[in-house]
């Protein structure tokens, strides 16, 4: 029977809270949970720190490991009680798949955004990103809480270009940051004109694509929409889902803007899939919705 390989970079850091007072544990590779003097507990996303860390060496480890101890203890102490002002500028939304959190989840400001997706409110402070707790809400709604997070994650610097792959057009919107999911919410701005909707993929945090479902065959769309989310997955870091989703315009868009960040819906999202064989000519339908999809706009393009 093989031994599982010590986790030296994550019992370092573990002995650095300790040190420090604190009482800490890593639920997740990626994630260290630290039991706050009040009782509650706070989480943060250690990927970054990780891979600093492993870059050192075993003589720069323990001062790597107390620096950040250091600095999340700080952090921790900032977010101690209610979100007070200075925390809510600093609120962002951030997607997750379903396990991801996995049983911190109900204790987390989160909720679902589509099948397989899950929409989490984060603090982002200048040296860690920390899901934030229910219990800190104070007496802040979910919802009202939602919409600050979402506003400000649209505001963070972004791009969107839109280029043709294999005659299917198709719209980035991509980011330096971890929180460009919340496009999700502002579909309208990069389909303005969509009668039958649009095909949607999250395939990592700083990456949203788009197309518009129009004259392009559809089939085609979905194909090279699939193919593109799923080379991106493939190819980045912290990759979140190759799912395409279709995006069906309804009651949330109808609603302005601002209503619709804080209102406590969320858009439309359907998975969606095809398996083409090229040689056999013939296309397999994943999902239901797929199937609805298809007789959509094939009614109207036969």
């Amino acid at each position: 029977m093989t031994e599982t390989a010590p986790d030296v970079i994550g019992e370092a850091l573990l002995r650095a809270f300790a040190d420090r007072g604190y009482d800490a544990r890593l639920p997740e590779f990626t994630t260290v949970s630290v039991r706050l003097p009040d009782g509650s507990t706070a989480t943060a996303d250690i990927t970054a720190w990780r891979e600093h860390a492993g870059r050192g060496g075993p003589d720069v480890l323990p001062r790597a490991a107390a620096d950040y101890a250091d600095q999340a203890a700080r952090a921790f102490e900032r977010s101690a009680g209610q979100v007070q002002a200075d925390t809510s500028a600093n609120l962002r939304v951030r997607l997750y798949t379903d396990d991801a959190l996995g049983g911190m989840r109900d204790a987390l400001v989160t909720r679902p955004l589509a099948p397989g997706l899950v929409e989490t409110v984060v603090v982002d402070y200048p040296d860690s990103i920390m899901p934030l707790e229910r219990a800190r809400l104070g007496g802040l709604s979910e919802d009202e809480v939602f919409g600050t997070a979402l506003a400000q994650s649209l505001e963070e610097q972004h791009y969107t270009s839109t280029d043709t792959v294999q005659g299917v057009p198709v719209t980035h919107v991509g980011g330096e940051h971890l929180f460009v999911g919340a496009h999700a919410h502002v579909l309208r701005r990069h389909a303005e004109r969509a009668p039958y909707g649009a095909l949607v993929s999250f395939p990592l945090p700083e990456y949203v694509l788009v197309h518009v479902i129009g004259d392009v065959h559809l089939f085609a769309a979905m194909e090279t929409v699939q193919d593109l989310s799923q080379r991106l997955f493939d190819s980045g870091e912290k990759a979140l889902s190759p799912q395409v989703y279709w995006w069906r315009p309804g009651p949330y868009e109808e609603l302005p803007e601002a209503a619709a960040l804080r209102g406590g819906q969320v858009p439309d999202l359907r998975p969606v899939g095809i398996k083409v064989d090229h040689q056999e000519k013939s296309v397999a339908f994943q999902t239901t919705d797929t199937d609805r999809l298809a007789e959509l706009w094939l009614n109207d393009h036969a």
